[in-house]
């Protein structure tokens, strides 16, 4: 058995509409591919705002000490699909790019 992820109804597994609501229960096939093509889409967006933000303050070596290891450490979690914490989103938008930062906070994480 599993629920209906709109009203919490108990419905056979096989089930494609739930009998108390009358919603869908599962997600059409286009929509998870539609997701995952914008969570790839905005991945980049971050990296190259990530990117830009390390060239900008690369001439300045003391901001440049920390901008890499943000960097690093984001691009590695993405890498492994990890999740990424506020914080490190917030450190990103304060010292590597603004942009970026604003991206990962909006961006929606499943994990």
């Amino acid at each position: 058995m599993k629920y209906c992820v709109h009203c919490g109804a108990q419905i056979h597994d096989e089930a494609v509409i739930c009998v108390k609501c009358g919603c869908s229960v599962e997600q059409p096939a286009s929509s998870v591919a539609n997701q995952v093509s914008e969570d790839d889409t905005m991945n980049t967006v971050i990296k190259v705002f990530l990117i830009f933000g390390c060239i900008a303050q690369g001439w300045m070596l003391l901001p440049l000490a920390w901008c890499l290891p943000i960097t690093i450490s984001i691009f590695n979690r993405m890498r492994d699909n990890k999740p990424i914490g506020t914080g490190l989103k917030v450190c990103t938008l304060l010292f590597v790019s603004f942009i970026a930062g604003i991206c990962l906070l909006c961006k929606n994480e499943n994990a």
